[in-house]
């Protein structure tokens, strides 16, 4: 293992993997984003005239979306006309130096389009072939279109989201997206071992809903056990108590004290040790039991103090316990700075605004440099580095002319709307 104190290398260890990203929104942006970070070359295959829809998404940063930069970040860019034999030779000449092809329209879409996972099989059995919709592409609900509020719902979190007796309420970000395109890059990392061992290229098929049941912590083991449909619990933990939020003379603040051992040093911490002696409180269960009581009762202490002071108290004797930040304060965060986990990110304007870095911290590689923005392509534009690349040599591509075509004609949006691409 190599120490922290020794150079480190740049780039990551995906370095000479090469990932065909034909995928947009935010699903299959994310997993490529993720495999960018960590070192593979991404190349976002998009559509003329208007490319990945979040192109279009607000907030913007001179004309160029926010959205759409968070996300494609470090990746290149080419659009391509599926239905020109000249664009299809390009794409036949890239899927034969690509590692990775990650696509995320609803099953059967790539098929028409003359590149679904059956023919490149055979084509190019190397390929790893990874694909994430709403249902996957087996079970009779494939074909239906999966959308992450969609998958939320259908796939429980939003019974479990929000206050007791209210309305279902929807994770604050795309749980479902994100949750997909993490498992996403979790099949592709282990195809990719898997291709060192037997040099074959492997289906990886993700399932939004598939991803959203395997989140659902022991949601679903507590029912088959308890009987009990789980529901909604608010802002704490169905299972352990103290696990919530509690109020402070300013504002609202987390404690997590999750055995018994933590309660009683919680107790000291706050000045309030008879809580300790309640027999009310002197188990876990009990505390799950009385919550109501334990909570007015923690309350009453807190409730005389500012959030720092407690955290301060609790902090000192190892008590689990944090603000509930805004996202204001997340930028700023001396934590999440001390690990360049605010990076900066711009497009063609050379604007950049901050989002955040990449969370996998590899000893042997350096991290993304917050001070250095990554940059997010501008729609096509790696073409003609492309061509020179994986054409030239093959004298079956005349840069020029295409780029004249290209020029005259990429206001037109051909070639890939006859084919219903929706995820």
């Amino acid at each position: 293992m190599q120490n922290s104190k020794d150079e480190k290398l740049d780039g990551g260890p995906l370095s000479g993997i090469t990932v065909l990203d034909f995928s947009r929104v935010l699903a299959g942006p994310y997993c490529t984003m993720v495999l960018a970070d960590l070192g593979a070359r991404v190349i976002k295959v998009e559509k003329f005239g208007t490319g990945d829809d979040t192109r279009a998404f607000p907030p913007f940063v001179d004309a160029e979306s926010a959205y759409f930069m968070c996300f494609n970040r470090g990746k290149e860019s080419i659009a391509l006309d599926i239905k020109s034999p000249r664009d299809r030779e390009l794409l036949e000449r890239l899927l034969d130096t690509s590692d990775v092809l990650v696509e995320n329209f609803r099953p059967g879409v790539m098929d028409r389009l003359g590149y679904g996972s059956e023919r490149l099989a055979k084509t190019h059995p190397h390929l790893i072939y990874s694909s994430i919709s709403g249902f996957g592409h087996s079970g009779p609900m494939s074909d239906l279109p999966g959308y992450d509020m969609v998958v939320q719902a259908m796939g429980g979190v939003m019974s479990l989201t929000g206050w007791p007796g209210e309305r279902p309420a929807r994770v604050g970000t795309s749980f479902g997206d994100l949750g997909a395109a993490l498992f996403g890059v979790i099949g592709i990392l282990a195809a990719l071992y898997r291709r060192t061992q037997n040099a074959q290229g492997e289906r990886v098929d993700i399932g939004m809903l598939d991803c959203q049941a395997a989140l659902m912590e022991t949601a679903l083991a507590r029912f088959d056990v308890e009987g009990k449909v789980p529901t909604r619990t608010g802002d704490c933990h169905p299972s352990l108590a103290p696990f919530e939020t509690f109020q402070a003379k300013d504002e609202r603040f987390v404690i997590a004290a999750g055995n018994d051992q933590l309660f009683l040093l919680m107790a000291d911490a706050i000045g309030a040790p008879d809580l300790a002696m309640d027999p009310d409180f002197s188990s876990n269960d009990l505390r799950v039991r009385n919550r109501p009581k334990m909570v007015a009762a923690i309350d009453a202490v807190t409730s005389k103090m500012p959030v720092q002071h407690w955290l301060d108290e609790l902090n000192e004797v190892g008590v689990p316990c944090g603000p509930i930040n805004t996202i204001d304060r997340i930028l700023d965060h001396p934590q999440l700075l001390s690990r360049n986990m605010i990076v900066q990110v711009e497009g063609k304007s050379a604007k950049p605004f901050r989002t955040a870095g990449n969370p996998v911290k590899l000893s042997a590689y350096k991290d993304i440099d917050p001070a250095t923005a990554q940059v997010a392509p501008a729609l096509n534009q790696h073409r003609e580095d492309i061509l020179a690349e994986v054409m030239a040599d093959a004298e079956a591509y005349d840069q020029n002319q295409t780029a004249k075509k290209h020029a005259q004609t990429d206001a037109e949006d051909f070639g890939w709307a006859s084919f219903g691409l929706k995820r």
